[in-house]
């Protein structure tokens, strides 16, 4: 079994207060970004253990506490799953704010259901995500929502992008999601993040914005910097994505990107939503 978990981008982020476990409530838009990881389900050979490997950008920690063996984990202790050999190819950057390690788990769960024949339902693959991770849930269903809480409950958000050019630079700086939690506070938005993206595109740039942006930019200069880039090159939106450091713009005209210059190590996604 082979899925492509993709990324998201956040139109919009708010974060609204403090909550009782530690963690902060916010509001966003997640949209799906077709910029993906690859990851493979197979079965393990007779006497083998369950495993998980990787190839592509380098991935930190151990094995057996990345989430996609987390997710395997989940299931196999509710459903006496067999040994298997797990594989993750990594393209998505880490510490970017595009959800990807979030949607490597998510599609192993359903990598995982489909390939044992479960039948969970979506509402039951979701529960099971949660446990993995805040935003983990939304690639379940993998469509435009309107996010709350902890970034893990959703209400349907008609808003369809689809075909329209985008363009993600992530400028090879990785900002932990502690570390930008930490620089942000909590606080009334100060537009109502719904009516501000019913509105054409052309005024989300005075009305919808990601409270990152002010926690980090003066620290990384660097991401005013590639939002401005964006700007010049003609883009009708742009904003940082999720805690960074990946910056986005979305285009009448996808531009052509060597024209952009950007610096060496600088790594560029450009397509359609």
């Amino acid at each position: 079994m082979l899925v492509f978990p993709n990324a998201k981008l956040n139109l919009g982020l708010y974060i609204t207060s403090l909550r009782p476990d530690g963690f902060r409530n916010l509001e966003s838009v997640f949209v799906p970004l077709p910029w993906c990881d690859a990851f493979e389900v197979l079965p393990a050979p007779a006497g083998a253990e369950t495993s998980l490997s990787f190839s592509g950008l380098p991935i930190p920690g151990e094995p057996e506490t990345n989430l996609c063996r987390r997710a395997y984990e989940l299931l196999a202790t509710d459903f006496d799953l067999p040994p298997v050999r797990l594989h993750l190819h990594k393209d998505v950057p880490i510490g970017a704010g595009l959800g990807g390690g979030s949607a490597d788990a998510a599609f192993a769960l359903k990598a995982i259901n489909s390939q044992f024949d479960l039948k969970l339902p979506p509402e039951q693959l979701e529960s099971y995500a949660r446990r993995l991770g805040s935003d983990c849930a939304f690639f379940i269903r993998n469509e435009p929502v309107f996010a709350y809480s902890r970034g893990d409950m959703f209400d349907d958000f008609a808003l369809d992008l689809r075909g329209t050019p985008a363009l993600v630079v992530y400028p090879n700086l990785h900002i932990s999601t502690a570390e930008a939690y930490a620089r942000v506070v909590p606080r009334t938005p100060c537009h109502d993040l719904r009516q501000s993206l019913a509105q054409p595109m052309a005024n989300w740039r005075t009305t919808v914005s990601n409270d990152f942006e002010e926690a980090l930019m003066p620290t990384y200069p660097v991401l005013a910097e590639v939002k401005q880039q964006l700007y010049a090159a003609g883009a009708t939106y742009a904003s940082l994505s999720g805690s960074g450091s990946a910056v986005y713009g979305l285009f009448p005209e996808l531009p052509q990107v060597p024209e952009l210059h950007w610096p060496t190590g600088y790594t560029v996604w450009s397509g359609q939503l």
